[in-house]
């Protein structure tokens, strides 16, 4: 495996992850409302639905700047690799 594929299989990796995480970070705000505006007159529950929003916001930070730093570290990589060299030799002239 070589530098680029090995860059390559990392971003996609990288991607995957970031999609499930977003994808609990949205489950768990639609969870944490409903837990907070549930008509139930237990208010432990509404205080979990609060808790449960709030994390899930620090999660959406820390997930966006996590995903913004390995975009930026998956492009400087990408940009730094060696460019390839062809070379041209001129044809073997026969006589």
């Amino acid at each position: 495996m070589n530098f680029e594929e090995l860059v390559n299989t990392i971003q996609d990796w990288t991607l995957k992850i970031t999609v499930v995480a977003w994808a609990l970070v949205g489950l768990s705000w639609v969870l944490g409302w409903a837990l907070r505006g549930a008509p139930v007159p237990l208010s432990r529950i509404k205080r979990l639905g609060h808790g449960i929003v709030e994390d899930a916001v620090i999660a959406a930070l820390w997930l966006a700047l996590g995903s913004a730093v390995f975009y930026l570290i998956s492009v400087m990589a990408k940009n730094f690799l060696p460019q390839a060299t062809i070379e041209v030799k001129p044809p073997v002239s026969a006589r």
